[in-house]
């Protein structure tokens, strides 16, 4: 089983980013705006659309808000993966900083290479994102 990890530093404190990281039915779209074009509940699922049109069904496996950290299993998307299990928890690095660490495990092996690069590209999408607004909330205070 292929096994990708992030971290990505995140210059918020770990409760502003626990608030959207934590939300499962809205986290993705607040996260991860124009990467990810919609986030919908039905059922017991999740239902992600990204912007190149892949759609991933995600069930939420646990969910701590006291170490803020969340798990989701991918129940069906267009990669169609025999397991596909995901985490991320956000843990501080001062008041106005903190990591968040997003954990992938996939199988078969030979879809690491495509998930790696999604996740580099959303990482870099959701830091610019919670940055930004922080930047805005601090400019509008």
């Amino acid at each position: 089983m292929a096994s990708i990890s992030k971290e990505i530093t995140i210059g918020c404190s770990a409760d502003e980013v626990w608030k959207v990281i934590g939300d499962f039915a809205t986290g993705p779209s607040r996260m991860a705006p124009g990467y990810v074009v919609d986030t919908r509940i039905e059922a017991d699922t999740r239902v992600v659309t990204f912007i190149d049109g892949a759609v991933a069904r995600e069930r939420l496996v646990a969910l701590d808000h006291e170490v803020r950290r969340i798990v989701y299993a991918v129940v069906g998307d267009s990669l169609q993966p025999a397991h596909d299990n995901a985490s991320m928890q956000v843990l501080a690095d001062g008041e106005d900083h903190c990591r968040l660490i997003w954990i992938h495990d996939v199988l078969p092996d030979d879809l690491a290479p495509t998930l790696d690069a999604a996740m580099t590209h959303g990482g870099t999408v959701i830091k610019r994102t919670f940055e930004e607004r922080h930047s805005q909330q601090a400019a509008a205070s």
